[in-house]
């Protein structure tokens, strides 16, 4: 049984921000102490102040002033605003899960790497098409040779998109292309992010596409499987709705992902599944310190 919980920070009071304090405050691992952002009136600042946690408008600078309040910090900005705060950071020796595609710290899957991302300092959870994607590419990596190419096709509710992700659209698709190379060992791959406008709102599905030379169906589909049960345990919503099927010579894998619906709609499972997989991934550096304490 865990001493007290971890102390973290949130920066960034937008939608991923703000969910993400709503599943911290249910967490047994993990306590908000700060929420800092730009704006006392924003709706995340809001729910904040209803949920009693301390607030601030000073954004970088209210980190910097309390760093002796709290452990980590969840960096819910930009990819622009994440390279200014990262080195502040990194001069204050905390522990950075970034929700940005801004390709600094090392890229986190928590079912595919885990154990090697509490060894880093800064962390990067890919992007929501990468979290979803990545352990299907994986698993291809794993069980295949001759992996000549991967795609990925991400489509979410054009009202699960908000400023930050409309404005990061480069950003997510070179960060989502690296993790798949990277975690499957393809040497080529693409990502494309489909906005849907649909009313009523869709929830997010990615379908992975893969060409290989003479696949391994079996293989391929058992690890699949196993995947899934990986995922699930930080991601209930996470859907394998078609399993690895041979389709005109390319390998087809697609998933659907429903949120929990903690401060955003179901359908917005695209933000869910990353920030499901930061709290898992911060509860696991609680669990680790812990640990060290108990030693």
């Amino acid at each position: 049984m865990m001493a007290h919980k971890m102390k973290v920070a949130i920066i960034g009071s937008g939608n991923i921000g703000t969910d993400l304090l709503i599943k911290i405050m249910r967490s047994r691992q993990l306590e908000c102490v700060l929420f800092a952002g730009r704006n006392l009136q924003s709706p995340g600042m809001q729910k904040a102040k209803d949920l009693k946690v301390h607030t601030s408008d000073r954004g970088i600078n209210a980190l910097i002033d309390a760093a002796d309040r709290f452990e980590l910090v969840f960096d819910a900005t930009s990819a622009q605003d994440h390279h200014v705060h990262a080195p502040l950071l990194k001069q204050l020796n905390k522990v950075v899960i970034d929700m940005t595609p801004s390709n600094i710290g090392g890229m986190c899957v928590p079912a595919v790497n885990m154990e090697h991302c509490l060894t880093l300092q800064n962390v990067n959870m890919v992007t929501c098409g990468g979290q979803a994607s990545i352990p299907l590419a994986y698993a291809i990596g794993q069980t295949q040779r001759d992996v000549e190419y991967i795609e990925v096709v991400s489509s979410i509710s054009s009202k699960s998109a908000g400023p930050a992700t409309r404005h990061n659209l480069d950003e997510y698709i070179e960060t989502t292309e690296r993790g798949i190379t990277q975690f499957s060992g393809c040497g080529r791959a693409k990502a494309i992010l489909n906005l849907n406008p649909a009313d009523p709102c869709i929830h997010m599905q990615s379908t992975v596409f893969a060409l290989v030379q003479n696949p391994d169906m079996e293989s391929l589909r058992r690890r699949t499987n196993e995947m899934v049960c990986i995922l699930q345990k930080y991601v209930p919503g996470y859907q394998l709705i078609v399993p690895p099927t041979l389709e005109n010579g390319r390998i087809v894998i697609m998933v659907r992902v429903e949120g929990l619906g903690d401060y955003l709609p179901p359908y917005a499972g695209n933000l869910d599944i990353i920030n499901c997989a930061a709290i898992a991934m911060a509860e696991e550096y609680a669990r680790k310190r812990s640990y060290m304490e108990e030693a």
